[in-house]
């Protein structure tokens, strides 16, 4: 007897922004219950205080009377935000990237503000937009980049915006949420969210002309909202493109395509949206020869897959920090440089882990350079315990960690019943675990 098989469900289409949803007022970003979920998130996120040096934990201490004095300044349209402080941090690439710390109070509105806009919005963006969005991730953009590589489009368009954050044009960004907003009290309220001043290091304070300060839980549902009309541009193309925030790549199937397609949208970018290209980190390149959110992407034809690789960037960055975990001098035990080391190693595996089999005898690599470094700090303790004795100069300790003797007193296992993490071995788990939970997909022959 032929067996009975349940049509497959059809995708479901993406909701309407509109669809089932009040309308956006400030009565509903002011209410106390909408504000009390937003702390919690504030709070669950764990940021610095803002200028006003008020933490987290105090404002929680007061946050009963802070309330219903918070909900009837945000209805009356009152409230006024504080200023945001300015921090510098690396970017991984070379130069600095401005973080914008806003006050706690600051943060639990701007919070109150995305839990009421998001559910209109997001359901509206591009399928293909990934960041900051429930649901998607820095993982789905890949996803979604080899699949473009697999059907044949195996150039990339590159495109860098340069201080995007930064050059958001407010008056563009205010009339594009006034088109779907009719709240004139809502509308204010961000208005002065990207108004509000910012105290540089030194303590200066400055005026804010455009941007939307990274660090600010509005700030990634605004950019989006920005850059929405230009994943709509794409796709009235009919471009095959992946965007992460402001990094965005399209794929195309020849180097002339991709000229033709950087030339047009650098102008679209420019004079509409009014944001800048980076033209010395933008190409058009094969993807191996970019980075994307720590990848790089390789066409395998021989296995007939697309192979997802660790950056060069991402590479280098790993092993700076694997310095910085093992220091020759460390003082203290290793169980706790040993700990220290598996936090990092675990979140770095679990972002890192969807890279393919070609990274393999790389993270073996990684594992034994580690290895390494630990005992050159055994070999530097157990010196110290000898009072000075044995081998001394630069390099001493360091060359004899890779001799025989040594790996016979300090061998691999020695480290795995310590607990050291192995990101070779964790990874092979987690492809196995895969590959034994995978859904099972059975091909029936009708014929």
């Amino acid at each position: 007897m032929m067996p009975h098989l349940a049509t497959p469900a059809k995708p479901k289409s993406r909701p309407k922004a509109s669809d089932a949803l009040p309308a956006m007022t400030i009565e509903e970003v002011a209410s106390e219950d909408n504000l009390k979920r937003a702390f919690e998130q504030v709070a669950a996120n764990h940021g610095a205080p803002g200028p006003d040096r008020q933490t987290i934990e105090m404002v929680a201490r007061h946050f009963d009377r802070i309330l219903p004095l918070l909900h009837e300044e945000v209805l009356k349209g009152t409230f006024q935000p504080g200023t945001i402080r300015r921090v510098w941090i690396p970017k991984p690439g070379g130069g600095e990237r401005g973080l914008g710390i806003p006050n706690v109070v600051d943060r639990i509105v701007q919070q109150a503000v995305y839990q009421v806009l998001s559910p209109h919005y997001d359901p509206g963006f591009h399928e293909s937009s990934h960041g900051f969005r429930p649901g998607r991730s820095c993982h789905t953009a890949i996803a979604e980049a080899k699949a473009h590589l697999a059907e044949g489009y195996e150039w990339v368009v590159d495109i860098d915006l340069s201080k995007f954050f930064d050059r958001v044009h407010h008056q563009r960004l205010l009339a594009r949420l006034g088109q779907r907003i009719s709240d004139p009290g809502l509308l204010t309220l961000v208005r002065r969210m990207l108004k509000a001043k910012v105290v540089m290091p030194d303590g200066v304070v400055v005026s804010t002309e455009e941007g939307t300060p990274q660090g600010a839980p509005l700030s990634p549902l605004l950019s989006n909202i920005v850059l929405d009309e230009l994943d709509a541009e794409l796709g009235r193309r009919g471009h095959r493109f992946v965007r992460y925030a402001d990094d965005c790549n399209i794929y195309v199937r020849s180097k002339r395509s991709g000229e033709r397609v950087m030339e047009s949208i650098v102008r679209f970018i420019e004079g509409r949206l009014k944001l800048q290209v980076n033209a010395d980190k933008s190409a058009v390149a094969r993807p191996e020869e970019r980075h994307f959110l720590g990848f790089t992407l390789r066409s395998n034809p021989a296995e007939d897959a697309v192979e997802v690789l660790l950056s060069k960037r991402t590479r280098n960055r790993i092993g700076e920090k694997i310095r910085d975990l093992t220091p020759r001098t460390w003082g203290q035990s290793l169980s706790n440089c040993i700990t220290r080391i598996n936090e990092y190693l675990l979140g770095w595996i679990g972002f890192f882990g969807i890279c393919t089999e070609a990274e393999v005898r790389r993270l073996h690599s990684f594992d034994a350079h580690l290895r390494r470094r630990l005992r050159t700090i055994i070999l530097r303790h157990w010196r110290r315990r000898q009072k000075g004795k044995g081998p001394r100069g630069r390099g001493g300790l360091w060359a004899r960690s890779r001799t025989h003797k040594v790996h016979r007193a300090l061998p691999n296992v020695f480290f795995t019943r310590r607990g050291l993490v192995s990101l070779e071995e964790t990874w092979l788990r987690r492809q196995a675990l895969a590959r034994f939970t995978a859904p099972v997909q059975l091909k029936l022959d009708w014929e």
